[in-house]
């Protein structure tokens, strides 16, 4: 496997060379694939944090393994380039802390993918679950499992043109615009990556704020898309727990880190209507139960467990994606 290059940007659906990690691709059976990643000493994004960014954010490895899914999609099973594709799960752990910690180097990481199931539409193979093992070195850093599926860009078209016109929207959206929360609230350094309002406490300790897409992002808005991205509702999750957490005392620090999460999303999250993201209280030692609704309905929830990246959090316990039942 080799590092010194990247993949082509088009093969994980990134525009920025800047934005891709993954290196390399090796098919080893059936159901099992290697990835290889570099990361960057610093990024951006991923690494605007208040603490003092001497660990990998667990997001950052997870975007590396979100980029493998499409990389298995298009090289190792013949997913024509132009498909669209829809995360539907995605879960994680840190099963060990320490290999978070950085060096003076950019790291090198070796990714063990394996499909676990196929999902078939008419008998075509339309969607995979594919489970990750994100090794630095000889460490564990991130255990992963993301399902997703994809379809022909004539069937996304017609789809999304559907769901704009039931809900009364302009075919091209215009995102809301708001004030954004005081990014040290919420572990950043830089105003341009909050994605939340101040949020709002209520009497119970639930936390409540709205998401704002801002399509000019350079990692989060890569290139343009018409709906708010998965990753985008994943860090508003993050947001919104770390400041209920903060306030619950059950972390110490704004600088905490994921280090287990469990997601399904549930329906397009359109961003030209209001988007709230809300926390149930935050308990000591249970993850922070997250959900994002749009008026009438759920587009995604979650189950996300924070620790401070000075303790010793211990391997992370896996969390369960919350089920199909509960969609409203």
């Amino acid at each position: 496997m080799q590092f010194t290059r990247t993949l082509p940007k088009e093969l994980v659906h990134r525009s920025a060379v800047a934005e891709v990690f993954l290196t390399d691709t090796e098919r080893r059976d059936e159901d099992g694939i290697l990835l290889a990643a570099r990361f960057p000493r610093r990024h951006a994004f991923y690494d605007d944090t208040l603490g003092p960014r001497t660990r990998h954010d667990p997001f950052l490895l997870l975007e590396a393994c979100r980029q493998g899914i499409f990389v298995v999609a298009h090289r190792h099973l013949g997913v024509r380039l132009g498909h669209k594709f829809l995360l539907r799960a995605v879960e994680f752990e840190v099963p060990d802390p320490g290999a978070l910690i950085r060096g003076d180097r950019p790291t090198e990481a070796v990714i063990s993918t394996r499909i676990e199931r196929r999902f078939r539409v008419r008998g075509e193979v339309r969607g995979l679950r594919l489970r990750f093992a994100l090794a630095i070195g000889a460490r564990e850093a991130l255990l992963a499992r993301i399902d997703y599926s994809w379809m022909p860009p004539e069937d996304w078209t017609s789809l999304r043109a559907g769901q704009r016109d039931a809900l009364g929207l302009p075919a091209v959206p215009v995102p809301l615009r708001g004030t954004h929360v005081d990014p040290a609230l919420v572990g950043r350094r830089t105003p341009a990556n909050t994605v939340i309002s101040p949020p709002r406490t209520a009497k119970d300790g639930a936390q409540t704020a709205h998401l704002f897409a801002e399509t000019t992002h350079p990692t989060l808005y890569d290139h343009w898309v018409d709906h708010v991205p998965g990753m985008l509702e994943l860090e508003a999750f993050r947001q919104l727990a770390l400041r209920a957490s903060v306030s619950a005392g059950t972390v110490r620090t704004s600088g905490a880190l994921p280090v287990a999460l469990a997601a399904r999303f549930r329906r397009f999250a359109e961003m030209d209507l209001p988007l709230e993201c809300r926390t149930a209280p935050a308990v000591a030692g249970a993850a922070v139960e997250c959900t994002l609704r749009q008026p009438g309905a759920l587009t995604a929830e979650a189950r996300i467990r924070l620790a401070d990246p000075d303790g010793d959090a211990g391997p992370a316990r896996a969390l369960t994606a919350p089920s199909a039942h509960r969609a409203a």
